[in-house]
């Protein structure tokens, strides 16, 4: 099984694995991109994900397609489109988002991971006064 493949069985439901899990598809040194922050290396990117197992009942991700890339200047190998689908331990609520992530693997291990996400439709329509202004302004701009 390639990098590729475990990636995907790892990111089948995030909550099933150990962080320990993750030296399966990421390097030591890897760098790890989202929306929020950046985290460089195996122990940030497994404390990340300590992080979100402790607030989540299940992260899903539905990858629709892994493509691969010819050369680029960014040395990305894969751009892998999904759905994910979190439900958190607070109030059993869902979460669903589509997504993007761009993957660089060297020697059938992951050496970098950007994801690219809505972060409104992901953190911000969900806070109660403010999902709501936000909510309201993208109803006004689709006008």
């Amino acid at each position: 099984m390639d990098v590729i493949e475990r990636f995907c069985k790892i990111y089948t439901d995030i909550c099933q694995i150990s962080p320990e899990d993750l030296g399966a598809i990421y390097a030591e040194n890897v760098v790890f991109v989202d929306p929020i922050t950046t985290h460089t290396g195996l122990n940030e990117v497994k404390g990340y994900f300590s992080n979100l197992l402790t607030q989540a009942k299940s992260c899903k991700f539905d990858i629709a397609d892994i493509l691969p890339c010819g050369e680029n200047p960014k040395n990305i190998t894969h751009v892998a489109n999904w759905t994910m689908t979190l439900v958190l331990n607070s109030g059993d609520k869902t979460i669903t988002l589509d997504g993007t992530t761009q993957l660089a693997v060297k020697d059938d291990i992951i050496v970098y991971h950007k994801d690219y996400y809505d972060l409104g439709e992901m953190v911000y329509e969900h806070v109660p006064l403010l999902g709501f202004v936000i909510k309201k302004i993208k109803r006004k701009l689709a006008q």
